[in-house]
């Protein structure tokens, strides 16, 4: 089943939670709920749907001093053609520095430029 399906069958309060997880790019499951503005116990149930619907990760953390979970956006949320110009990877990926005036920065920037 395909992501947009999966979204298209949501609760509202799932939606609500996905949308938040995905703006936050992950958030704590004890801030999860009171943002929401719902119960833990509501906002436990909310995290495990859309963990079992595969939108989004949760692993244990501790924050604050308490045991608790993360929740982040699953790998394929990630929109990985904002570092593509044409068929070139950014060169920002995996460098230390870039150099503004390199040939590679240069080329990226007008695939960039002139991509249809």
């Amino acid at each position: 089943m395909s992501v947009s399906t999966l979204e298209a069958e949501l609760s509202e309060d799932e939606r609500a939670g996905l949308e938040l997880v995905r703006e936050s790019g992950g958030i704590h499951q004890s801030d999860f709920w009171k943002e929401l503005d719902v119960s833990s116990r509501k906002g436990s149930r909310i995290v495990e749907s859309l963990v079992e619907k595969e939108l989004v990760d949760r692993e244990e953390a501790v924050y604050d001093g308490h045991n608790t979970y993360y929740i982040t956006p699953t790998a394929r949320d990630l929109d990985f053609t904002l570092l593509m110009a044409g068929d070139m990877l950014s060169p920002f990926i995996g460098e230390e520095e870039v150099d503004p005036n390199s040939d590679a920065f240069s080329q990226w920037i007008m695939n960039l430029a002139y991509e249809e």
